[in-house]
């Protein structure tokens, strides 16, 4: 049994918060936002952040932040893990010293334009499982890392695995800007890739250009004509392109043809099997993950 979460925001007002905010405001617009940036490593504070408050624009959209963190004396579970936790005080300081810093790299990017002014950050800290399924579960899509710290690769399993959500990852690199400027969604006529286009719906609405790639289609055309279909039904406009990967690997194509297509963000459903088949068997989605420079978004 899982302890509840602690909110650093039920006892203090977060860096930047004047005490004339009520103590559940932050909360309460974080759990209802549109479209929330989930902060559990200080590297990619600032990514998460612009891809959200973009992400959130282009749908005219509400956006929140939140700050996600085990920390060990918030949470109920084996001594194992609750020892693991504490050992990365040696290397990561601890759990409030990660937060403080995380929440300096929120204040500095909230004072670069005045219209973030209304933008305060939660803070949920204790169990990660807990904290995602208190932060997210309202969200339409969520923004977070998939490498960084333990605490940034736990999120992005519960996000994916257990909670099932619409996620845009980061690139590793620099974020350039303009997410929907082309998005290229990879398709198969999958479970997973149907959901992922659906839940996406309002964003691909929103975009520039899309397009749908289907490599190695079937001889009858399956690929492509199922995701014709897909885009009529969903009241959607795309290109529908077929190419082969001629031996290649599908991931690698994938990246070459946004590459020459001026892609601005990928669309694919994650990873067609469970998480452990995944660690063995699995290898488009963790070569898009390790490999692409664009923004992914993505869903299980």
């Amino acid at each position: 049994m899982m302890g509840p979460p602690a909110h650093e925001s039920d006892t203090k007002p977060p860096p930047g918060k004047t005490s004339l905010l009520l103590a559940g405001t932050v909360r309460e617009l974080t759990v209802h936002a549109d479209v929330l940036a989930l902060l559990p490593d200080l590297a990619t504070v600032r990514n998460c952040l612009d891809l959200a408050e973009e992400a959130a624009r282009e749908i005219h959209g509400s956006m929140a932040a939140a700050h996600i963190g085990a920390d060990p004396e918030r949470m109920i579970a084996a001594p194992e893990e609750i020892d693991l936790q504490i050992l990365r005080d040696m290397d990561e300081n601890s759990p409030h010293q990660r937060f403080e810093r995380i929440a300096d790299a929120f204040e500095d990017w909230k004072r670069e334009r005045p219209d973030r002014a209304s933008l305060f950050l939660d803070d949920c800290r204790g169990d990660i499982e807990r904290c995602v399924m208190t932060e997210c579960h309202e969200t339409a899509l969520v923004v977070a890392p998939c490498h960084g710290n333990m605490d940034a690769q736990d999120t992005f399993y519960d996000l994916l695995f257990k909670k099932h959500k619409l996620l845009l990852v980061p690139p590793a690199g620099a974020y350039s800007g303009n997410l929907l400027g082309h998005v290229l969604i990879g398709w198969k006529p999958h479970k997973h890739a149907l959901r992922t286009v659906v839940a996406a719906r309002r964003w691909l609405a929103a975009a520039d250009r899309v397009t749908v790639l289907c490599i190695d289609d079937k001889a009858d055309g399956n690929y492509q004509r199922t995701a014709s279909e897909l885009l009529d039904q969903l009241g959607l406009k795309g290109d529908v392109v077929a190419v082969s990967a001629g031996g290649r690997p599908v991931g690698e194509t994938i990246l070459d043809f946004a590459r020459s297509t001026g892609a601005t963000c990928l669309l694919i459903g994650a990873f067609k099997r469970g998480y452990f088949m995944e660690l063995l068997l699995g290898r488009i989605t963790r070569h898009l993950l390790s490999h692409s420079t664009l923004p992914l978004m993505m869903k299980h």
